[in-house]
């Protein structure tokens, strides 16, 4: 059985994530939570970009219609964030289309919308 990819970045992540989830708990909006997180990932010195605009092509074609992915850790993994009452399977398969257009190959889903944390790996 083969390693985690990224597992010490994504043990870090997870627990930032615990930590804004303690600090506020579940009932706010994704873009408070998100606020937070930004605080989180500056104070743990934690390279980060904030939604982050990945373009889309069909056919050679630029669309349009564009994905935003919630942050981009360190380069290499999307990180997520929801808040509702629980995670579904079109939210994993966002989560995977975000790291098919930014050609990443971790993703990490995370629910603030229920008493604890809830969060999922995801690889592409």
């Amino acid at each position: 059985m083969g390693s985690l990819l990224y597992k010490q970045e994504s043990y870090t992540i997870i627990g930032v994530c615990m930590e804004v989830h303690r600090e506020l708990g579940k009932g706010f909006s994704e873009m408070v939570y998100g606020d937070a997180l930004e605080i989180e990932l500056i104070n743990n010195n934690i390279k980060y970009k904030r939604e982050v605009k990945f373009n889309i092509t069909y056919k050679g074609d630029l669309l349009s219609h564009f994905y935003v992915a919630d942050f981009i850790i360190d380069n290499k993994i999307v990180l997520e964030i929801k808040a509702i009452e629980n995670l579904t399977k079109s939210h994993v398969k966002q989560t995977l289309n975000y790291l098919a257009a930014s050609k990443l190959k971790l993703g990490i889903l995370a629910n603030f919308g229920e008493d604890s944390l809830t969060y999922k790996r995801v690889v592409l």
